[in-house]
């Protein structure tokens, strides 16, 4: 079985991480524990048996930020790919112990992303096939250039252009898939002066339930409600440090 191309895990570079608990715990519906390795401080967010993201502090001052990670066979291979086809290689692939060997890459146009070669060769629990709750449903590329992303992304990993979806003034949604179905859209930089980015967009019980449990939290909601193909709805929110994220389900 090949898990090229699937999504496969969800990591937050956050300065205060208890903080960063207290609001994603009610959001998500997550709990949180130690990752138990040895001389990291690494924290694993669960729903339930499953885990689903993992925050970790920066090694130098940055923007907090949602970084994706997806799956591949090879990672040295698929990091040797990434620059033969214009993008970089912000850290050269090493092993995490227990976990399996991972790199982190950005794109032709400087989104940033990480690659993970499994341990065990199997798709990880973080992302769900079958949209549930607390676990991510649906990644999003804002871009300087969606046509150059999508020859990149999926000559690198295996995926295929879905439907494109014309927005009138925002341009053109174009979804990417593979053979279980669309994982989710790449579409052009939606404000002026922002870097392009991966967002990745999590389930949750009731769209307006959340948008609560996001102000009480702190956090804001920046575009939102609103109604995507298959009845449900999505909003897009920062948590109270800036981290951008997105949340689908019914209303």
């Amino acid at each position: 079985m090949t898990v090229q191309g699937l999504p496969f895990w969800y990591e937050l570079t956050a300065s205060e991480i208890p903080a960063s608990t207290a609001f994603y715990g009610p959001v998500m519906d997550w709990q949180f524990k130690d990752s138990g390795v040895p001389g990291f401080a690494y924290t694993v967010a669960t729903k339930g048996d499953a885990m689903t993201a993992g925050l970790m502090g920066p090694d130098t001052p940055m923007p907090e930020f949602w970084m994706v990670y997806f799956a591949v066979d090879d990672c040295d291979a698929t990091a040797a790919r990434v620059t033969a086809l214009g993008g970089a290689i912000h850290r050269a692939p090493e092993d995490v112990p227990g976990t399996g060997r991972f790199a982190i890459v950005t794109d032709p146009q400087g989104a940033v992303f990480g690659l993970m070669q499994p341990e065990d060769g199997q798709p990880g629990t973080a992302y769900s096939l079958s949209m549930q709750v607390g676990h991510a449903n649906w990644h999003e590329l804002q871009t300087s250039d969606p046509a150059a992303a999508l020859t990149f992304y999926t000559t690198l990993l295996g995926w295929t252009a879905g439907q494109a979806m014309d927005m009138g003034a925002e341009g053109i949604y174009q979804m990417v898939c593979l053979p279980h179905g669309d994982i989710g859209g790449l579409m052009p930089l939606s404000q002026p002066g922002i870097p392009p980015h991966w967002l990745p967009i999590f389930g949750t019980d009731s769209i307006a339930a959340a948008m609560a449990r996001i102000a009480s939290g702190g956090g804001t909601t920046l575009h939102g409600p609103m109604e995507v193909p298959g009845g449900a709805f999505v909003c897009y929110a920062a948590d109270p440090h800036g981290a951008t994220f997105g949340l689908v389900g019914p209303p």
